[in-house]
Order: structure tokens, then C-alpha cells, then sequence
């Protein structure tokens, strides 16, 4: 919903009259007050207002009711030194003291104006330093939540849904000795990488470990949310890491703070905080990451306050105000961002009985239904304001990515009853295999990303959590293609893991090519850093669990072998800038993702297939399970129950 300009106001400079004349000339020249002013005369009223009340207001002892009691109006006189009874002797008690109270209570009000007054003025002081944004976004805010009194008034919330009747939480033992020790490994390098950002980054977004100091990026503004702890709740829980976990929940409850002055991703905050609490809250039950989840939720739907419905890519947290990324096509919004938030928003609604969370994904997938979509594909950039594609690219890695998985988790989530998002998935799927889907010429199966009707033959690690993607959503598949989506999903492992084994290090470029020559190789300098990603990882394990076949764990040890001896320091874990180098440098960046996706995915690879299992739990695209949903005991909006 825009927000409306305010009507100009006319200011008239009239001439002198002139009798005798048929008509009175004169000059109007209309100014457009800004709000600041208008807001101003409202303060000023409502001062005026308070000031007359102050000087004008009645005497209030002459209104006051004299309605005493019998006890209190015959009342025997006892002497106060002889304490005997006065002969005849009565007094009407509280006579005496009524003057003195409401020459109290009269100062009382006064000083309750004088305070209301003095308070008025420092709100005016703090609305006219505000930019015309900030209270453009006060104003959208206050009209949203209006407009949401008045729907839960038509239509109140459903009752509060019964948390999931989860199983208890499996140890996972593998059995196997030997898979049992790499699982301990994996953990060690957990605790590893948890007690160096405990020592030197306690608070902060992420750490630097080799400079040994706090480290943040521009998608979490300016301020020390703590992303690294929110992302790394569940891992802990799910390694045993008690103690640590502990620690985290301890910081959450006292310094986790969302109303501080900082502009931040609605995408990254979501997958990373929302998601991380609600995981963090379904595994241990401890209420207080629910309650952060929910006002979290709260502090981005401003976001959501545009012409389509469509949300900004950033949004302050405190003044409400949201835009675009400067570089995103012409101000538009990115697809995986907005197209990222059903898996986190249902449960909201779910939790809370609110279907606002509900109500805002489901408008979006609304609106891309009714659009056209060049050649069955969904372009990566959407204009908020206008509701028209941006530039004609779309993208199966970064971009596009993530939009595709929260189709199909969509429909997982919700016990496979949202059979409108297993359709989509479905259409969307066959028309990437059909335009991006290549095979280069030395047998590797790849997915290029199409750029104003041209293929471009390369492939980014992002991208390669397609194959566990695949492989998840092969059962279910149209026809007979579940077989087919089982077997294209292992193929890309094959290609991902290719980008790995030719590489000096054995980890995997940022992105590859499939040009002559090339294949799963980066050629440009800027392509060939590895910053602790888990893409390819996630596959290996999807493939894992679906096929058991032992060569996804045998890569999955290799990479870890590779990240333990190559980007592990003293403090903590590294990316490295060049992965064909034998002499890396490092990146001394410890993303927060590594601790929530990179080892959380190699401990469940080495794991058994009980723990966490995908009947009762689906992943988010930050690793962080949510339990499916039984629709049976749902209170999600049409649902049957719910109705």
C-alpha cells in the first residue's frame, strides 16, 4: 500500500478590491507543505489545547461530591488529652480537610498538564529531526496495523496452535567406528570454531579469527545482532554441545535486541534469525526463542508496505523504512529474497494464531502466478512499485536460487497438503531442464543461467544445492520421473564434486565454466575463492540419505579434510581467496553460515538417518529444521479445522 500524498494547501496573495469592477483579480500560488509542518500544527493544537485546559478548567471543589457516610458524618469528639467524650460534643468529620485535598488534587492536575505538556514538545522535537522517509514510514506503519485491528476485528485470529507432537531428538549414532570418529571430528571442529567467536567475537555478526575482533557485512547494518549465535543454536543442540547452547540462549534472552537503528536484509534476517530461533525453539522448547522469532516478524513487515505487496530488500528496524539494493536492475526486488520467506512465515502463523505472516507470502506467490513468465522461467528482478520484471535473467544459483527450494519445501512443510506449490515447483523445474539443463562436452551435467535469451555456460557453488533439491523433490514427481530427478540430482553432485577435485586445495571455486577447454573450472580471478560454503556439502548429504551410496560420504570427508588442514588458524576457520594457490591467502572472515549449514550438513552425512529425519523435519535454505506441520492439527487460515 503506498502512502498518500498529502493535499497541497493554498496560499492566496489578494489584491486590493476594486469597486466597480466585474471580477477581482488575483494571484494563488499553491505549496505543498511537507509533513513535518503539517505534523507541527497538529503539536501545536494539541498544546494550545493542553494550555487552555490548564487556565480555564473549573474549580473542581465547587463540582465535588459531598457523599459521606453516616460514619463519617457523626462521629462522638474524643479529647485528645483527657480521652473522654466533649458533652454534646460531635464534629462532621472530613470537613475539615476537604479544602486541603482539593487544593491537592488540583496540583496534581496541574502538574499532570505541565508533564503531558513538556512530553509533547520533546515528541515534536524528536518528529522534526526525522527525514520525510522515516515518517512516511511511521505513517504506512500506523495505517497497517489499522488496517490489521480492523481485519482481526471481522475475522479474529484462529486459536493457538499445539506445538508439533515431536519425537524425541536421536543421537544419530552411525555404528561404523570409523564413521563415528570423522562425526567426532566434525564436532571438534565445531567446538573449534564456537569457542574462538566466544574468546574474540562474543555479540558481534561474525568473526575475523585471524585478526581476532568482531567482524559484520552491510546485511546486518550497523549493529551486533549476534548472527553467528542465532545461526549456530541448533547445530549445538543437535552435536550435544550443551553447555554452549546454553551460553547462546543465555545472550539471546538478555542483549538479543530488535529495536536498534540499523538497516538490514528482510532475505538474510529471516533464513538466519527466524529461522534460527523457531529451529532453536521446536528442538529444545525453551519459549523465549519463540518470543524473539515473533517480534522479529514484526519488526520486517514494514517491508512488505509497497504498491505490489512485494517486499523491499532492506528494511530499518527501527524507523520502518525499506528500498532496494542500488544495484538490483533499476530498484528492483530479487526473487530468492522475497521468494524465501513461506517456509519461516507459515510457522509463524502457525505458532501465533496470527495469519497476517500467512497472508503476506501467500499475496506473493499470488501475484507471480498472474504474471508472464518468458519461457516458463521466472526472471531473477521484480519492481516493487510497478509489478513488472526487472532485466530478463534468471538463475538457478545465486539470485534465483533459493525461491525454487521453498516451492517444494512448501509443500513438504505442510505435510504435502500445499499441492498448489508442488505444481509450480513442478512447472518451474521443467521448464530450467528444458532452457538451462546442459551437458558439456566432457559428459558433466550442468545448469547455466539464462541472459536475455542466451545461455551462459557457467555455474556457481551456490547452484550446486540443486542436486540435493532434485533428489528431495524426485518422490512426488509427475509421472514416472522420479527415477529421472533421483538420477539428475546425482549427476550434478558428480559435476559439484568435479569443481572440487580439480582444484589445488580440493575445495570448490565460487563459480565455473564450461567453455571449451574449461570444464568446472573458474577462469576469472574474482570466481576462484571458497568462503566456507555449503552447497555442495548439502547435496552430498541429500544424496546420502537417499541413495546410501558411500561415495557421498567419502567427498563429504574429503571436503572436510580440506577445510580442516587449508582454512582452519587459531582462531577459528577461514575462507581462502584462491583455491588453485598452495599458498592461499585467507579471507579472515568465520561466516556465520559455516557454523549453521557447512558443519551442521557434514555431522548429519556422518550421522544416522534417524536423526532428524525427513518424514517429521524439512530444512530451511540456513539448515535450521522446522517440523512438518500435521494440517490435521493446524490452525493455518483455510485450513478445515481452522474453519
Amino acid at each position: 500500500m503506498t502512502t498518500p500524498a498529502l493535499l497541497p494547501l493554498s496560499g492566496r496573495r489578494i489584491p486590493p478590491l476594486s469597486l466597480g469592477t466585474s471580477s477581482i483579480p488575483h494571484h494563488r500560488a499553491t505549496l505543498r507543505l511537507s509533513e513535518k509542518f503539517i505534523l507541527l500544527l497538529i503539536l501545536s493544537a494539541f498544546i494550545t489545547l493542553c494550555f487552555g485546559a490548564f487556565f480555564f478548567l473549573p474549580d473542581s471543589s465547587k463540582h465535588k461530591r459531598f457523599d459521606l457516610g453516616l460514619e463519617d458524618v457523626l462521629i462522638p469528639h474524643i479529647d485528645s488529652e483527657k480521652g473522654d467524650k466533649n458533652a454534646g460534643g460531635f464534629l462532621i468529620h472530613g470537613l475539615g480537610h476537604d479544602e486541603h485535598r482539593h487544593r491537592e488534587e488540583e496540583e496534581q492536575l496541574r502538574n499532570k498538564i505541565r508533564a503531558d505538556h513538556e512530553r509533547a514538545l520533546e515528541e515534536a522535537k524528536e518528529k522534526l529531526k526525522k527525514s520525510r522517509d522515516e515518517i512516511r514510514a511511521e505513517i504506512q506503519t500506523e495505517k497497517s496495523k489499522l488496517l490489521e485491528e480492523l481485519k482481526k476485528k471481522e475475522n479474529p485470529p484462529v486459536p493457538l496452535a499445539p506445538v508439533p507432537n515431536l519425537t524425541e531428538l536421536k543421537n544419530g549414532d552411525p555404528g561404523d567406528p570409523d564413521i563415528r570418529e570423522k562425526r567426532e571430528k566434525i564436532k571438534e571442529m565445531m567446538k573449534h570454531a564456537w569457542d574462538n567467536y566466544r574468546q574474540y567475537g562474543w555479540g558481534h555478526n561474525e568473526l575475523k579469527p585471524i585478526a581476532r575482533k568482531g567482524h559484520s557485512t552491510n546485511i546486518f547494518g550497523n549493529s551486533q545482532m549476534g548472527a553467528t549465535i542465532v545461526d549456530a543454536l541448533d547445530t549445538l543442540y543437535i552435536m550435544g554441545l550443551l553447555d554452549e547452547f546454553r551460553d547462546g540462549q543465555e545472550w539471546v534472552a538478555n542483549n538479543l535486541d530488535f529495536g536498534v537503528n540499523a538497516e538490514v536484509s528482510v532475505f538474510e534476517v529471516n533464513i538466519r534469525f527466524i529461522g534460527g530461533l523457531l529451529a532453536a525453539y521446536y528442538l529444545s522448547g525453551q519459549p523465549v526463542f519463540k518470543d524473539k522469532a515473533v517480534m522479529l516478524a514484526d519488526k520486517l513487515l514494514p517491508a512488505f508496505n509497497t504498491p505490489t505487496g512485494i517486499p523491499w530488500a532492506m528494511v530499518n528496524l527501527k524507523s520502518g523504512v525499506g528500498r532496494n539494493w542500488g544495484w538490483a536492475s533499476a530498484g528492483s526486488s530479487i526473487l530468492a529474497e522475497f521468494g524465501t520467506l513461506h517456509m519461516e512465515f507459515v510457522h509463524l502463523t502457525y505458532l501465533t494464531g496470527n495469519p497476517v505472516y500467512y497472508n503476506k507470502v501467500m499475496h506473493i506467490r499470488r501475484l507471480l502466478q498472474k504474471m508472464d513468465r518468458p519461457n516458463g522461467l521466472y526472471p531473477n528482478y521484480l519492481n516493487p512499485r510497478t509489478g513488472r520484471w526487472g532485466q530478463h535473467h534468471t538463475s538457478v544459483g545465486g539470485l534465483g536460487d533459493s525461491f525454487y527450494e521453498y516451492l517444494l519445501k512448501a509443500w513438504l512443510v505442510s505435510d504435502k497438503t500445499d499441492t498448489e506449490a508442488r505444481s509450480i515447483y513442478d512447472n518451474a523445474i521443467e521448464a530450467i531442464e528444458k532452457h538451462l539443463i546442459r551437458k558439456s562436452n566432457g559428459g558433466l551435467t550442468f545448469i547455466g543461467e539464462w541472459k536475455n535469451g542466451h545461455l551462459e555456460r557457467k555455474m556457481g557453488h551456490l547452484t550446486c544445492f540443486a542436486g540435493g533439491m532434485l533428489a528431495l523433490g524426485a518422490d512426488g514427481s509427475p509421472g514416472d520421473k522420479a527415477g529421472h530427478y533421483l538420477q539428475l540430482g546425482a549427476e550434478i553432485a558428480h559435476t559439484c564434486h568435479e569443481s572440487y577435485d580439480r582444484t589445488v586445495l580440493k575445495l570448490g571455486p565460487e563459480a565455473f565454466k564450461f567453455d571449451g577447454g574449461a570444464e568446472a573450472i573458474a577462469v576469472r580471478q574474482n570466481e576462484k575463492y571458497y568462503i566456507l560454503r555449503p552447497e555442495v556439502i548439502e547435496t552430498y548429504w541429500y544424496m546420502w540419505r537417499f541413495t546410501h551410496d558411500p561415495k557421498y560420504r567419502n567427498w563429504g570427508w574429503e571436503a572436510a579434510q580440506a577445510i580442516d588442514k587449508y582454512c582452519r588458524v587459531s582462531g577459528g576457520f577461514s575462507g581462502l581467496k584462491d583455491v588453485y594457490s598452495s599458498a592461499p591467502a585467507y579471507d579472515d572472515v568465520q561466516q556465520s553460515f559455516f557454523l549453521a549449514e557447512t558443519l551442521k550438513y557434514l555431522y548429519l552425512l556422518f550421522s544416522s538417518d534417524d536423526l532428524l529425519p525427513f518424514d517429521n523435519w524439512v530444512f530451511n535454505t540456513e539448515a535450521h529444521p522446522l517440523p512438518v506441520i500435521r494440517m490435521a492439527n493446524s490452525t493455518l487460515p483455510g485450513n478445515h479445522v481452522a474453519r
